[in-house]
């Protein structure tokens, strides 16, 4: 029974509670297979890795499937305990949903769900790690200091402009809104814009592998990539491969604001680096290092400010299903 049995961890209040009207629709499903399963439930912050450590803690194998947002995929890697152990199944819920584009889930959970029951498809995909360097005495956690100097990332990591929309788009009553009208990602498109305007000059060393350093007088951020898309559907690197071992990094420098606000409703299409001062590189160890201390995400997750942080990527170290 242990082998057939599916642990199914949600969060209730991804995408404004979506995510247990969708549980409905799905558990009927389980019911009329009689496919035992466990719904385990996060009631508060660090919650869902708890849950995923508690699944995972043993030697056996593990069939989890996570009901949420791209934050919630996240926060669950942060507690698997053996990676070789665990097939993920997901079931979007959230209003960015970037990794389910990649991964072309389609909109209808049971089509979803179907498929992770059958083991119609398995993939095993790349799995990013951010560490903030200990050195940074800069670095400010947000939230405490409970929060590990390490994190795992399966879609893209980021610091700078990208991340300070992330953070403001957590928080952001509009997205409350705009999920209950299916039109959440127009969040990160509002804030962009608003974040560009506040934008303060930073400058940046980026070292790719053992290359020489990239210096950039200015900068706006850096992106650093498993899948193509992020923050709702930018496609930051249209040519990232999520089983490649490496990391696609889209790096921005210094552009005069309007051209700015010309190359952003580009990124959506992946056409932005017709424009000057945004590169394009790929490396499976980075390090960057930035003048002030700036936010920093994983998955759209935001703990730290940081002025250091280091990246890699570990070649196909997790397993989703369908």
């Amino acid at each position: 029974m242990a082998i057939n049995m599916y642990y199914i961890i949600m969060n209730p209040s991804s995408s404004s509670g979506r995510g247990m009207h969708i549980w409905k629709q799905l558990e009927p499903v389980f019911q009329e297979r009689k496919i035992p399963y466990r719904l385990m439930l996060s009631t508060h912050n660090g919650h869902i890795a708890e849950l995923a450590a508690e699944v995972t803690s043993d030697e056996r194998s593990v069939n989890l499937i996570i009901l949420g947002g791209d934050g919630t995929v996240n926060e669950a890697l942060q507690g698997i305990r053996d990676f070789s152990k665990a097939n993920i199944g997901f079931i979007p819920t959230g209003s960015g949903n970037d990794l389910a584009r990649d991964m072309r889930l389609g909109k209808e959970p049971l089509k979803i769900l179907n498929a992770i029951l059958n083991k119609d498809m398995s993939r095993r995909m790349d799995l990013g790690k951010l560490s903030i360097n200990s050195h940074a005495d800069t670095s400010v956690k947000k939230g405490g200091g409970d929060t590990p100097d390490e994190r795992f990332f399966v879609v893209s990591s980021g610091i700078g402009f990208d991340a300070a929309v992330c953070e403001e788009a957590l928080s952001s009553r509009l997205k409350d809104v705009l999920n209950k009208f299916k039109l959440g990602k127009l969040t990160y498109l509002g804030i962009a814009l608003k974040q560009l305007l506040t934008a303060k000059n930073v400058s940046c060393d980026l070292y790719l592998d053992d290359k020489a350093p990239i210096h950039l007088d200015r900068f706006l951020f850096s992106a650093f990539m498993i899948h193509r898309y992020e923050g709702g559907g930018f496609k930051f690197c249209p040519d990232a491969d999520a089983g490649d071992g490496l990391l696609d990094v889209c790096l921005v420098g210094h552009l005069p604001k309007f051209v700015i606000f010309l190359a952003l409703p580009t990124a959506f299409f992946g056409k932005h680096y017709l424009f000057p001062q945004i590169f394009h590189y790929r490396a499976s160890q980075i390090e960057i290092k930035t003048s002030v201390p700036l936010w920093v995400h994983t998955d759209g997750e935001v703990y730290y400010k940081s002025d250091h942080i280091c990246l890699s990527c570990e070649k196909e170290k997790v397993r989703f299903l369908a």
